[in-house]
């Protein structure tokens, strides 16, 4: 599976150990010391996968995560950084970071991370299965895999690729209880640092974009002590009703 893959670092060393392990593995790299350089080679080149240090002069890791999800570009960025923090793990992940590792890390699993982001945003709809060929409805909640697309009704709602996947996979099940542990594997490979405050927080920010109360949940509901679930609050209704 040969990519182009940019790397994003500052610290020469690093990049050079990144950029050899990389085209050991058959990749082309393009590498960059800045977050802007990192902007404009993502804007021009549109890479495969986007290897992104989050201490940068000019523009920080989390800054470029930001402005290319605003532009709506799709590029998987696995994030490279010192801190080991929740909060600033969970910021990343929140902004629309794909995989967030911490420094000093292993090689060997960096490959094995960039292999999987590149396996899973290189999926059509033959090689996903059943879930990308349809959309995925449950009452007005629509999610299109294959278009990465989510609508409540008529209102589209903008997901960020964490998101996408754990509402994606929940509306491919719906009524089903899905405990943290799967969910967090639905985010696949996320650094041994984060918790399954990981998942709260996905579901925090889906609650504020789908549910018209966010406090008072009606779609994605809390199963206390078990998990989540997604489900279709008019049915709910009905069968109360009946």
């Amino acid at each position: 599976m040969c990519a182009h893959v940019i790397v994003a670092e500052d610290d020469e060393k690093q990049a050079e150990l990144v950029r050899r392990y990389l085209e050991h593995e058959g990749h082309t790299v393009g590498v960059v010391g800045d977050g802007l350089a990192a902007l404009a080679e993502v804007r021009h080149r549109e890479p495969d996968l986007l290897v992104l240090d989050v201490m940068m002069p000019r523009a920080d890791g989390l800054d470029v995560v930001r402005v290319l999800r605003a532009e709506h570009r799709e590029v998987p960025v696995l994030m490279l950084t010192a801190r080991s923090t929740e909060d600033d793990l969970l910021l990343g992940l929140d902004l629309g970071a794909d995989d967030y590792m911490t420094k000093p890390y292993s090689p060997r699993e960096l490959m094995a991370r960039v292999r999987t982001l590149l396996r899973r945003s290189r999926r059509g709809p033959a090689a996903a299965g059943p879930v990308a060929d349809r959309v995925l409805r449950v009452g007005t909640l629509a999610v299109d895999p294959d278009r990465h697309e989510v609508s409540v009704g008529d209102l589209t709602v903008e997901c960020t690729p964490g998101e996408f996947r754990i509402l994606a996979a929940m509306a491919a099940e719906p009524e089903r209880v899905f405990t943290r542990q799967r969910l967090l594997e639905e985010l696949h490979g996320f650094d041994r640092y984060v918790s399954f405050r990981t998942v709260d927080v996905h579901i925090m920010n889906l609650r504020k974009k789908i549910e018209p109360a966010p406090r008072r949940p009606v779609r994605l509901l809390t199963v206390f002590g078990v998990g989540y679930k997604l489900t279709d609050p008019a049915r709910k209704a009905s069968r109360a009703s009946s």
